[in-house]
């Protein structure tokens, strides 16, 4: 297999005549080339579940990977170049069919396994040839060791998260919540080597090359109020769809009472300048001046 690490968000300038125009570059995955993938399986060789591995710990793990693809909409890509998921089967080794089972991880780019109306069984990176850009572990009961790089790594056994994030699929950025103790972690991939990233007292983790970043927010989501990671950008969080929705239906039925209201205010000018023109023909009436005359 070869690695070709993602590309950094950069400007690019081309020349029309005395004019130059700037082009933004987006930033995708690490792209992952392998010599030979006919003879290889593909994800419909490959089992996605495995009977003796347990299964979610809690609901948290089903909502917060939720949020977290929902929330991932980053500016200046389009939906197809966008890929998430959760607890899915994440094959990197064709040798042994190894994979991992990542909480959660994104995708820069238009991923090669699948069509577009197909649902995927597993990430199989030699089909996909791009490595995830970002994985989220969500720290349960036992997981700890292996989620840092604690337990070793025995020769013809799978390795380590930690082993297959940073060296073999050298996935640029790895981020750990442990909700039991509200222990935040986050590394990012520096010279092949996995290097902790300093999180301020916002708790907030920034990732230049996309212009967004993860931070706790406290909200209601589905039907829990409590504190989440989500994504967010110089703007703010970045919605869900539904919240989109809300907002745009917000600003609409603003809109709708705005124009109402200058109507309704329109039409009290008008009938408030016919009540003055009343006013002023009984008041000329009075002193006996013919408006016609006037004319």
């Amino acid at each position: 297999m070869t690695f070709t690490k993602p590309s950094q968000r950069a400007d690019a300038t081309e020349s029309l005549g005395n004019q130059t125009r700037t082009t933004q570059l987006k930033v995708i995955s690490p792209r992952l080339e392998w010599p030979d993938k006919s003879s290889l399986p593909t994800m419909y060789d490959l089992p996605s579940e495995d009977p003796e591995e347990p299964g979610l710990p809690d609901e948290f793990h089903d909502y917060q990977p939720a949020l977290l693809s929902e929330t991932f909409r980053l500016q200046g890509y389009a939906n197809d170049e966008l890929f998430s998921a959760a607890d899915l089967n994440l094959y990197y080794d064709p040798d042994h069919n190894w994979y991992k089972r990542p909480d959660w991880f994104g995708v820069l780019g238009t991923p090669m396994g699948c069509r577009n109306d197909e649902m995927r069984r597993s990430y199989v990176c030699w089909q996909e040839e791009l490595s995830p850009f970002v994985s989220v572990e969500l720290i349960s009961p036992g997981t700890e060791k292996e989620d840092y790089g604690h337990s070793t790594d025995f020769a013809g056994k799978p390795p380590t998260k930690w082993t297959v994030y940073e060296r073999i699929l050298q996935i640029p950025y790895y981020i750990i919540y442990n909700r039991y103790n509200d222990n935040l972690d986050a590394f990012r991939l520096v010279e092949g080597k996995y290097q902790p990233m300093p999180i301020g007292e916002d708790r907030r983790i920034w990732l230049p090359e996309i212009s967004a970043g993860l931070g706790f927010w406290h909200g209601k989501y589905q039907r829990f109020t409590m504190k989440w990671l989500r994504w967010y950008n110089d703007s703010g969080w970045l919605p869900t769809e539904a919240e989109a929705e809300r907002a745009r239906a917000e600003a609409e039925r603003a809109r709708a009472e705005a124009e109402k209201a200058k109507k309704e205010d329109l039409s009290r000018n008008n009938e408030l300048l016919s009540r003055q023109n009343e006013a002023l023909q009984r008041k000329l009436a009075e002193l006996g001046v013919d408006m016609d005359d006037l004319l």
